[in-house]
């Protein structure tokens, strides 16, 4: 079945020479999907800004728009303006806004400490230059205190002048609905774009998901495990899973898909595939 809807993937900057010419050959082979935009992440405490510049760049050199993530903490309203106005002369007009996370060893939180101050700050100093994406987590915050108290937050977000925001990776899509009813109750209207994690690796996306408070259903988690280490039955089965989760997403009226890719390209093309884009 052929599908209409908007789509788009998210990178990280390699670290490496050979990650970065491997990340070129993913890069070009995901473009000629056509998607709405790619997206490039920020180390903690913006430790990788310089690789994520570079890779922001050469993403674009595939025509394809490019949305640098820019997280606050750690970092200094000076330091941000320039990077904003960097991204202004270089043609960019998406940013993903983010907290962040704090690197351990670093003690200032810098002069912006929530994702919401960010946000006021790049309008303050660029106007509507920038179409701004936030983060949003369906299966609440890992540090929230609760549902309704993380709920706010991503309103403050909202309110504060983001134009849409991409989710944490889920796999129930009752998370992602009820989220976004609540939301709406809010008044909120932006877009909530579902973010989907292709699952190729067990142990770690059971690592990441215990990090970020992504929970994998407990069949998921069994099916996974009983493969053992044979690897391509964990990414046939992982590909029937979230192909059957986006093809309800996209049921329920998700308004796009943002795909982290992981610097992969074939389990994304193929679930891509398989939902006719």
């Amino acid at each position: 079945m052929s599908q209409s809807i908007d789509f788009s993937f998210e990178f990280f900057p390699p670290k490496t020479p050979q990650g970065q010419e491997k990340l070129k050959v993913v890069r070009d082979q995901l473009a000629a999907m056509n998607p709405a935009f790619f997206s490039v992440t920020y180390g903690a405490g913006g430790s990788t800004q310089e690789r994520t510049i570079q890779t922001v760049l050469e993403m674009r050199e595939a025509g394809i728009n490019t949305a640098p993530h820019l997280s606050c903490v750690g970092s200094s309203k000076e330091s941000l303006r320039e990077l904003l106005n960097f991204y202004i002369v270089k043609g960019i007009n998406r940013i993903v806004a983010l907290r962040g996370d704090l690197p351990s060893g670093m003690g200032s939180a810098g002069e912006l400490r929530y994702a919401n101050e960010l946000v006021e700050f790049i309008r303050a100093e660029t106007g509507d230059h920038f179409h701004l994406e936030v983060a949003a987590y369906p299966e609440t915050h890992p540090q929230a205190s609760n549902f309704e108290a993380d709920l706010l937050n991503f309103k403050r977000k909202i309110d504060a002048g983001a134009n849409s925001a991409i989710t944490q990776y889920f796999f129930n899509p009752d998370a992602y609905f009820y989220f976004v009813e609540r939301c709406q109750k809010l008044g909120i209207t932006a877009p909530i774009i579902p973010g989907i994690m292709p699952i190729t690796n067990y142990s770690n996306l059971a690592r990441f998901s215990d990090a970020c408070g992504a929970e994998i259903p407990r069949w998921v988690r069994k099916q996974l495990e009983s493969y053992g280490d044979d690897s391509a039955s964990i990414r046939q089965f992982g590909e029937e899973v979230i192909t059957r989760l986006c093809e309800q997403l996209i049921a329920g009226g998700a308004p796009s898909l943002h795909f982290y890719t992981m610097n992969q390209a074939e389990p994304n093309i193929a679930i891509c595939k398989n939902l006719g884009f």
